[in-house]
């Protein structure tokens, strides 16, 4: 056998990961993050992991997780590791239906029930935002439903996410064609500016977001978000397990405002999480709403 041969094996070897190693790896995601991965997803820590040890010539998932525990610099691997086991995939105007019942609805509600109290003043929350997509649209819905009158308002969208690399790109605010295929053609003129890297989202809509890291296991920081009369939390329960689910809802709860509103991802449900809510049936979508 060559040693050539020898050592392509060697390195397959050592960037499996076994048993032992993702049980450890996976508890230790879980504490720091309440992010689960069943066992069932072992090839997706796996793959997701193998370029990290690559770039830290570590040789194995063993020195791996000693890394994340004693090296100095473990702080800073910690947020790459959050970045590469969180999906990122998303688009402006993702799931339609939804946002059709948050214009048409949800919002509606609020704002007139806010009229009616003389209060122009507005809160959502954004938990999960990843590079900015779902807050910069909601920030354009808030627009193209106000008008004019948009400029009179106090409207503030939180915009948090587990990862810091995500809001670095969000904060700039560029994307491509393919982040804007599900946009309204009309909506694109209006709110991006095109230039040589992509499309930047225009300064009246970027004011409305404020982004910010949060980890959704850290319930400390989960009080200190403003008070919202909306939260948008889409696509990131389904990474949580039931214990975890439970947490992080109850704390959506005490953090809306009575009368408000909890969107989550359609493929998503708090059935078996939380009673606290009444859920309103709409096409296309479920809502639910911290009543009174």
């Amino acid at each position: 056998m060559s040693s050539l041969f020898s050592k392509t094996i060697s390195l397959k070897k050592d960037f499996t990961v076994s048993d032992l190693e993702f049980k450890q790896l996976r508890d230790y995601i879980y504490d720091q993050s309440g992010i689960y991965i069943a066992d069932n997803r072992k090839y997706l820590l796996e793959n997701r992991l193998r370029n990290r040890l690559k770039d830290l010539h570590l040789k194995s998932f063993a020195e791996y997780y000693s890394f994340l525990h004693y090296d100095p610099s473990r702080r800073q691997e910690l947020s790459k590791l959050f970045e590469v086991i969180t999906t990122n995939e998303t688009s402006f105007f993702r799931n339609p239906p939804q946002l059709k019942v948050f214009q048409e609805h949800v919002l509606k509600e609020i704002v007139n029930a806010q009229r009616d109290k003389n209060v122009k003043r507005l809160r959502i929350w954004s938990a999960g935002c990843s590079t900015g997509e779902e807050p910069y649209t909601l920030a354009i819905i808030i627009q193209e439903a106000l008008k004019t009158a948009a400029d009179s308002w106090d409207i503030k969208i939180t915009a948090n996410d587990l990862s810091e690399a995500v809001l670095v790109s969000a904060r700039r605010g560029v994307y491509t064609e393919y982040a804007l295929r599900t946009t309204p053609k009309e909506i694109v003129p209006k709110y991006f500016t095109k230039e040589d890297g992509g499309f930047r989202i225009k300064p009246e809509v970027q004011k409305l977001v404020s982004y910010g890291q949060i980890n959704l296991s850290d319930r400390a920081q989960l009080k200190r978000v403003e008070r919202s009369h909306i939260v948008f939390c889409r696509n990131v329960i389904i990474y949580f397990d039931d214990e975890m689910k439970r947490n992080v809802i109850g704390s959506f709860y005490d953090n809306l405002l009575p009368g408000g509103y909890l969107l989550i991802g359609h493929s998503e449900s708090l059935h078996n999480i939380s009673r606290a809510f009444k859920p309103t049936h709409y096409s296309g979508s479920i809502v639910y709403k911290k009543e009174a």
